[in-house]
């Protein structure tokens, strides 16, 4: 709002994930709640600031391997083979055949902030390599 009364045009991107949309095996009940609501309000916010000239968008990420990722996965099994499974698993799942990294969202996230997303707003933009097509989930 404060960007806003000096007329500053612009682009929201926020970040969701698709968790937020729809089960993914993983009872993470908090952080699939809490991004849900960031991709509610990401098309709350692009219609209300629409004719002001605001734009709001959501990169929705599927399985991304990130050094997080990786972290998480070695403080919760003792070996590498077993990291090894899991990440085979996560890519097994994922229709490309594989994760993504972070420049697949970093990217999605770049264009939709530039002008030639400069008629977009109010969408979620799945960097997902397909994920949020199948129904396949964790526990299949």
């Amino acid at each position: 709002q404060a960007a806003n009364a000096y007329g500053i045009r612009g682009a929201i991107v926020n970040i969701g994930t698709v968790g937020g949309m729809r089960w993914v095996g993983v009872p993470y009940l908090a952080y699939s709640a809490s991004k849900a609501a960031v991709i509610q309000m990401t098309q709350t916010i692009a219609l209300q600031y629409a004719r002001k000239g605001i734009r709001c968008n959501c990169v929705i990420p599927g399985f991304i391997d990130t050094p997080l990722v990786k972290k998480s996965l070695a403080s919760t099994y003792a070996s590498s083979e077993e990291m090894d499974k899991v990440t085979a698993a996560r890519n097994k799942l994922c229709p490309m055949g594989h994760q993504g990294d972070a420049w697949d969202v970093a990217y999605a996230a770049l264009f939709l902030a530039s002008d030639e997303a400069k008629y977009i707003t109010g969408s979620n933009i799945m960097v997902d390599g397909g994920l949020s097509a199948t129904t396949v989930t964790y526990s299949d």
